[in-house]
């Protein structure tokens, strides 16, 4: 045994595998170790390799442990155990990639397990996934099983259908790869053990299923990781959404996240990445699972963070991530310090050790920031904002001791915020300085106080920090909406991620406690909702009273503290003396001694004190009107964008003013044009010089610059547009370019204009609250998920010293204990999993109710006691049904038997009728034939009788005749001997005429002749006209017959004949001015038999008959042939098999004479086979990470928004140095080893190779349709015979080269067609993609649903994909010829949409019968579309061959030494006759290499070759079934305003006047 290091892929004779070992030790290693094993490795041998390989401690005792999914425990292996005896015992997906969701895999640990990293001891108790099957619910079980999982690495824990997720406090590798998205994707919830991708596929199946909005709430400490959990929800959902339909929509909203942690994310002492404000994401989708748009609402951001904080802790993450990863360049333009030079960031512990990994995080958040649509000066201006605000807070404070007069400084720092912010520093001195005090008869400035000053100045820093952040989400939001979103006509679904504040009790609880725990109160409340459902022994706090103490009108603590902000004499002291006096008497309220300003309130989670101290300067903290002034009197228009109290007027003004001075500019440049060539030539020069500029669609800076920038405002942005060489593209989403989409952004987040608030002490009516604010936003959001359908996430924090992969009891239990663990599992144990309103339950089982039933609670009663429900298995509340998940299950088999068995009936009804309509059919057409027959019968008599007596009397009539000749006068007797002779001897030839009826080869020779004497001299006229066409039957027949026995083998003789009769057609074109009614049947039935030659440019090696070429061309003639030109079939038929003739005997001596040459191969790969090398049937793709990620191969960091390689089958992810050191086949891979039959029921996988990319029987029946079937009616829709079409299965079966299908109906070929279709084990579109085809097809637009349809069709298996684009064409030839089939590509897709797109859930036949239409959409948009492109390839390549006819008659003149000035005059009647018909080149013309001193000929030839290659690239390409553009593309068309730049389109209008 050795371990691979992926030189080479292993060897595949049964006798060894590669195995994956998974560690489990309590050092850091990588995810797994992959190993070859053969017949004699023991597992003593597999350990010590393992050991070596992953490079742990040798000197510690490891064993090995196997993992079956069948009984889900861990047996472990004697040293002297074979692994390769167990791995075969595995099922054959697991022995070839046993990942652990699937439940095969083996474990290396160590012999005496420490997993403790804190002293802990695993014990060997059994595993559970779900807390609910506890035998006994107590705080101890509950504590001890999560232990023993989190150790374990399962941070996962269920609890029914409620997930808890312990924080490890480190990335755990591999579990959040794409794979695992891939592994839970359609998933019943428990069926695979615990995860937060199977709680987003559950919540994103059942909004698509029932219709209906869905809620994630994460609720926990802080610490406890529910901003990563909601990263990882938010990286699912989109993922989920990408299988069905990529909109680029997904792009901007994986962007968000990462900008939203840069500025609202700080460390903490519990929290590395702990977000200091609540958000609530809702992703809206179509009702087909496509993601359409999302939005983004804040709660409450911490702005007292940004100038003070604990010693332990951090500000914003952002600030770091700027002074550490700038540029020299960046550092000099906002004059940036180091993190110690600022009095925000100064702390006395501050050591930057991960500096490396913050200059990486700037990068990201870079790149993060495009995502979302800020362009390069953009996010200049927000960086220059935030070194303004870190400036700020260096500002001080002095009086002075002459003039008491407050002043500010230091000088440079006033200069650097001056310019920083573009405003005046007189401005700004004042401001930081004076107060303005406005009355009624005049505005005083009065001077702050040194006390004063410094909050001021703070306030001014936080007010601009929070406007910064509001703006930021006003854009993200701007750039993630849909126009869609503002149409109440399209309906919308949503799914809702809400990751709010954790539950804080700090050593000092301030004002933004207070919010945050109320807003913990009221989604506590939340989860126990009453539906009028008796639990029993269940018993829960109820925070009805805690949320009346906070929130209750006029004596709750917000309403008395909105007051309390009114009255002008009121001080923090006096409002904490009217709180005790209000609640006294109240539980929930504790007032604190009189010494300490404090009370404590009693929570869910236990009783906070909070500090009365800034609580009403915290409530009524607003922007004052002074820095409001001094902002909008910035020279920079962003600034001014921050304070806009209407976001709206000032983008109409941006909008105005940019458009009036680019209408400068090109009156400018316009003038310049005019006065001269030189000036002309300048201005379009200077278009290239100014290249650093980049066109702003948010009009933000178009008044920083003088006007000639402008002139480069089209050509800078595309060229930097269609620049390759960028890290990233600068996508700009189009909705950031629309003042509607715009205003229906900011009437979503109304609500929450914290940092729109201006004060003004004039006016009457004075701005929110912030409490006022909060609670508006809070019932906005309860209002928005008490609509949807909850699931929630517990979030544990597992230690207080964020120590990796440490559990401590005490910490865990306290938040057990705060979050009602015990009463929630004892809900989920005793309660129902399935809940449904009345209308859903009786329509979901209505075949169960009894005609007439209503969705009333004693029908749905009447049906539990029927099928004999238990009483405690469900229970019917006031407007819902619930139900345990067995008699859920139970109901929905017995719903299910009895809609198959109605199914049945309905079917052996219709089978009746079906039989009885056959039979009085037939029972008529007896009675016809039978009434026929006697007529013709007795017609016949009636004739033979008439004959016979004519026949009798004429023998009479001549008897008597002799008699008289007998008495003739005997002087005569010489004359009438010799007449007498003569009359003998006419009888005798008569008679034997008479007696003895013609033979029927003589009777059809005659008539044979005949006509051919007769139609040439019909044709005698036309000899001089066309000497090279004779439509003749005398000719050599059976030589004929001799030279059809031959097989088109090469690509190269099909082209040779396509070519050979283009030629023939033009030449009877050009000789011919009025043709023929023959002579049109045979022109047009030519040109249509050269699309079929066309069609099978793609066939890599044909095996064609030209015995078939000719029946093919027969069906075309008689299709074409009118009624009265029928008897015109044989002569055009004559006539093409004689020129066919003639190409078979010179194809025969062109291959005699030239040496044998391997073919080429002509037809062009697929897209996705011109990627990375795909090693062992992988099909390799770049994939942006977008959360932390770890290689599948070598075990390492993939970082957030870099880039990797991911297999689109199986989803493996790694780096692209890792390409090579694959050793494991795709999980898709096909088995070769599958039992079964030869040809029909396997697999397609089984029935291909590179050489037969399409299954060898499919192939030749559907050649044989196409050639034979294509113009007959109903060729798919009607069936043959059951009895032939056994027979010829039988055949095929075994031997289908020795197959004739000569011998058999059309009909019977085509039903065998669909029954290799039907029988596949897995359809052409498989199993796994059947939900997303479903959905692509249900898009409303059509473009959206050819991309969506076409995105899916590229993930099928190369086997599937070559069959389904050679059966794809096939129907677009039969669509084609349609009028003659009646086959539209509607009807096909009725027929075939069950065969290739089948439900992969049979136990449900509604699901299969409401599917019906969408697969047929489906198919249908596949054959139409491929259809078009048919068509048009096509007409591309008549127009081919139009410009290739041109080129060849310049040529021959060229040759004929014709004059050139008559050119013109020679090709008028040429172009005239070739653009009614297309004209091919001679065959004869011998074009030389090369021409020696004459160039035009040259040209000429190469173009003729150029033309000619093209043509047969368009052929082999007319089945491919790929896009037509990828999505980028289309995303970068979507976004862009011009696909031209200015330069290009000067220089085209340039040529246009030359």
């Amino acid at each position: 045994m050795s371990t691979m290091d992926g030189a080479g892929a292993p060897e595949r004779d049964g006798r060894t595998r590669v195995v994956q070992i998974y560690p489990r030790v309590s050092q850091d290693t990588a995810t797994y170790c992959p190993l070859q094993v053969s017949v004699g490795d023991t597992a003593r041998s597999v350990i010590h390799n393992a050991v070596a390989s992953l490079g742990l401690d040798s000197s510690q005792r490891y064993a090995l442990l196997e993992v079956r999914k069948s009984d889900g425990e861990e047996g472990m292996l004697e040293a002297g155990d074979r692994l390769l005896e167990r791995v075969l015992l595995w099922p054959p997906e697991a022995q070839r990639w046993h990942l652990q969701g699937e439940g095969y895999y083996f474990i290396l640990q160590q012999q005496q397990p420490q997993a403790n990293l804190g002293g802990n001891q695993v014990s060997n108790t059994e595993d559970y996934d779900d807390l609910c099957n506890l035998q006994t619910v107590t705080e101890e079980s509950v504590l001890e099983a999560l232990r023993q999982r989190f150790y374990r690495f399962k941070i996962y824990t269920y609890a029914s259908n409620i997930l808890i997720a312990i924080n490890p406090n480190k990335f755990l590798p591999v579990y959040y790869n794409p794979k695992y998205v891939k592994m839970y994707e359609n998933q019943p919830l428990g069926k695979l053990s615990p995860h937060i991708f199977a709680i987003a596929d559950v919540a994103f199946r059942t909004m698509l299923s029932r219709q209906v909005n869905q809620c994630i709430v994460l609720s926990g400490e802080s610490g406890s990781g529910k901003t990563e959990s909601s990263s990882y929800l938010i990286h699912c959902l989109t993922a989920l959404s990408q299988k069905t339909f990529s909109t680029g929509l997904e792009r901007t909203i994986l962007g968000a996240g990462p900008v939203l942690e840069a500025f609202g994310n700080a460390m903490t002492a519990e929290n590395n990445n702990s977000s200091r404000f609540g958000k609530f994401i809702q992703l809206n989708y179509l009702e087909s699972g496509v993601i359409r748009g999302a939005v983004i609402e804040k709660y409450l951001l911490e702005k007292c963070r940004l100038v003070s904080r604990d010693k332990r802790e951090r500000n914003y993450h952002v600030f770091y991530y700027l002074l550490v990863g700038a540029s020299k360049d960046e550092q000099k333009e906002f004059h940036l310090l180091t993190p110690q030079d600022y009095l925000y960031l100064k702390q006395q512990d501050l050591h930057l050790e991960d500096e490396e990994k913050l200059g990486q995080e700037y990068k990201r958040l870079h790149q993060a920031m495009e995502m979302v649509g800020f362009l390069a000066s953009t996010k200049k201006r927000i960086f220059s904002i935030l070194s303004a605000i870190l400036h700020l807070g260096n500002v001080t404070y002095s009086v002075s001791e002459d003039t008491q007069v407050l002043e500010v400084g230091p000088a440079e720092v006033l200069s650097t915020l001056s310019d920083l912010l573009k405003v005046k520093k007189e401005l700004l001195v004042k401001v930081l300085t004076k107060r303005r005090v406005v009355t009624a008869n005049a505005t005083i400035d009065s001077q702050y106080t040194l006390q004063q000053a410094p909050k001021v100045r703070d306030s001014m820093a936080k007010s601009l920090y929070s406007a910064l952040f509001d703006w930021i989400i006003l854009h993200i939001n701007h750039a993630m909406l849909n126009r869609r979103d503002m149409e109440e006509s399209v309906s919308c679904l949503s799914i809702g991620v809400l990751d709010i504040f954790g539950f804080e009790n700090l050593q000092s609880n301030g004002f933004e406690q207070l919010c945050i725990n109320f807003c913990l109160q009221i989604l506590e409340k939340y989860y126990y909702v009453s539906e009028g459902i008796a639990w029993q022994n269940i018993e829960y706090n109820d925070n009805g009273g805690c949320i009346q103490l906070i929130s209750k009108n006029s004596t709750g603590l917000f309403d008395l503290l909105d007051n309390d902000g009114n009255l002008p004499e009121a001080t923090d002291e006096t409002l904490l003396d009217q709180l005790k006096l209000q609640h006294q008497d109240n539980p929930l309220f504790v007032p604190s001694p009189h010494t300490k300003p404090s009370f404590a309130i009693r929570h869910f989670a236990g009783s906070v004190e909070y500090h009365i101290e800034d609580f009403r300067e915290k409530n009524t903290e607003h922007m004052r009107p002074e820095v409001v002034s001094l902002l909008r009197s910035s020279e920079r228009a962003f600034v001014h964008h921050l304070v806009a109290s209407s976001p709206e007027a000032l983008f109409r003004w941006g909008v105005l003013r940019a458009t009036i001075r680019i209408l400068t500019v090109f009156k400018n440049m316009g003038r310049q044009r005019a006065e001269s060539g030189a000036a002309r030539r300048t201005s379009r020069k200077s278009l290239q010089e100014i290249k650093h500029i980049t066109l702003d669609f948010s009009f933000d800076r178009s008044d920083e610059h003088p006007l000639d920038v402008f002139e480069d405002i089209f050509a800078s942005y595309e060229n930097r547009k269609k620049s390759r060489g960028g890290r990233q593209k600068q996508l700009i989403p189009k909705q950031l370019m629309d003042l509607r989409s715009l205003q229906h952004i900011v009437g979503l987040t109304a609500h929450d204009r914290t940092s729109k608030s201006i004060f003004h002490p004039h006016q009457r009516a004075k701005p929110p609250t912030v409490s006022a604010q909060f609670q508006a936003s809070l019932r906005k959001l309860m209002e928005t998920i008490e609509k949807a359908e909850p699931f929630f996430i517990f979030c544990v924090r597992a230690n207080a010293d964020k120590r990796e992969m440490h559990f401590d009891d005490e910490l865990v239990l306290r938040q057990i204990r705060c979050t009602d663990m015990l009463q929630m599992v004892h809900i989920q144990k005793s309660g129902y999993r399935a809940k449904y309103t009345f209308m859903e339950f009786v329509y979901k089982f209505r075949m169960l109710f009894p005609k007439g039933a209503t969705a009333t609670p004693e029908h749905i009663t009447e049906l539990c006691e029927r099928m004999e429900l238990d009483n405690s298995t469900y229970q019917i509340g006031k407007n819902k049904v619930f139900l345990k998940e067995k008699e859920r299950q139970l109901l929905q088999d017995t719903h299910n038997k009895e809609v198959m068995r109605r199914i049945i009936i309905l079917q052996r009804w219709f089978r009746a009728c079906l039989l009885r309509l056959h039979f009085q059919q037939r029972k008529d057409a007896t009675v016809t034939i039978q009434r026929s027959w006697r007529e013709f019968y007795e017609n016949q008599n009636r004739a033979a009788t008439v004959i016979q007596s004519a026949w009798r009397s004429s023998l009479k009539k001549s008897k008597q005749r002799e008699k008289e000749d007998e008495n003739v006068s005997k002087a005569r007797l010489g004359r009438d001997r010799y007449t007498n002779h003569c009359n003998d001897t006419a009888c005798s030839v008569r008679a034997p005429a008479a007696s003895t009826p013609p033979d029927k080869d003589t009777f059809i020779r005659s008539r044979f002749d005949y006509k051919n004497i007769l139609h040439s001299h019909l044709n005698s006229g036309r000899v001089n006209r066309n000497p090279t066409i004779r439509i003749s039957r005398a000719t050599r027949v059976s030589e004929w017959n001799t030279s059809l026995d031959r097989e088109i083998t090469d690509p190269k003789e099909l082209r040779n004949l396509d070519e050979f009769l283009g030629n023939q057609v033009n030449d009877l074109r050009t000789r011919i001015k009025e043709l023929s009614p023959t002579e049109s049947i045979f022109l047009t039935a030519t040109k249509q038999f050269r699309e079929t030659i066309k069609g099978m440019y793609s066939v890599e090696k044909p095996k064609i008959a030209y015995k078939d070429l000719m029946k093919g061309y027969h069906n075309k003639v008689n299709s074409l042939a009118e009624p009265k030109e029928k008897a015109e079939v044989s002569l055009v038929v004559n006539l093409f098999q004689s020129v066919l003739d003639g190409f078979i005997r010179r194809e025969i001596k062109r291959v005699e004479s030239e040496p044998s040459k391997a073919a080429k191969m002509t037809k062009k790969r697929r897209k996705k086979d011109k990627c990375l090398d795909s090693p062992l049937d992988h099909l390799f793709s770049t994939y942006q990470v977008n959360i932390m990620q770890s290689c599948d191969l070598c075990g390492s960091y993939i970082w957030g928004m870099e880039k990797a390689y991911m297999c689109s089958a199986c989803k493996l992810i790694c780096h692209k140095k890792c390409l090579n050191n694959i050793i494991t086949d795709c999980s898709t891979r096909c088995d070769d080893n599958l039992p079964g039959s030869l040809h029909f029921g396997v697999q397609v996988c089984v029935l291909t190779s590179k050489a037969n990319p399409v299954p060898k029987v499919v192939e030749m029946l559907l050649l044989y349709v196409e050639i034979n079937g294509l113009y007959t009616e109903g060729i798919y829709r009607k069936s043959g015979s059951a009895c032939r079409a056994r027979e010829l299965h039988q055949i095929l079966e075994t031997n289908p080269e020795a197959a004739c299908l000569e011998n058999y109906p059309i009909h019977t070929i085509t039903g065998l067609i669909k029954r290799w279709l039907r029988e596949l084990p897995v359809p052409l579109m498989t199993f796994s993609l059947y939900s997303d085809f479903l959905h692509a097809a249900e898009l409303p637009e059509k473009a959206d649903r050819i991309r969506a349809v076409y995105q899916k069709v590229d993930e099928l298996p190369p086997a599937n994909y070559n069959t389904l684009e050679r059966l794809i064409f096939h129907l677009v030839r039969v669509a084609k010829e349609e009028e003659h089939n009646k086959m539209t590509p509607s009807s096909l897709a009725i027929v075939f949409a069950p065969c290739i797109l089948r439900s992969p859930d049979l136990d449900d036949p509604f699901l299969g019968m409401k599917d019906v239409g969408k697969t047929t959409q489906c198919v249908e948009t596949l054959i139409s579309e491929q259809f078009r492109r048919y068509t048009e390839k096509l007409q591309n390549i008549q127009q081919l061959e139009y410009a290739e006819a041109l080129a060849v008659n310049q040529l021959k003149l060229r040759r004929q030494n014709t004059i050139p000035l008559r050119i013109k005059f020679i090709l008028k009647p040429t172009i005239s006759l070739i653009s009614a018909q297309v004209v091919e080149k001679p065959s004869d013309l011998n074009v030389p290499e090369k021409i020696d001193g004459d160039e035009t000929e040259k040209t000429l030839m190469e173009r003729i070759k150029s033309i000619k290659q093209e043509k047969v690239d368009l052929a082999c390409r007319l089945p491919d079934l790929e896009q037509e553009n990828s999505d980028n593309d289309n995303l970068d068309s979507s976004s862009s305003m011009s696909t031209e730049s200015l330069e290009d389109r000067l220089r085209s209008l340039e040529s246009e006047g030359q």
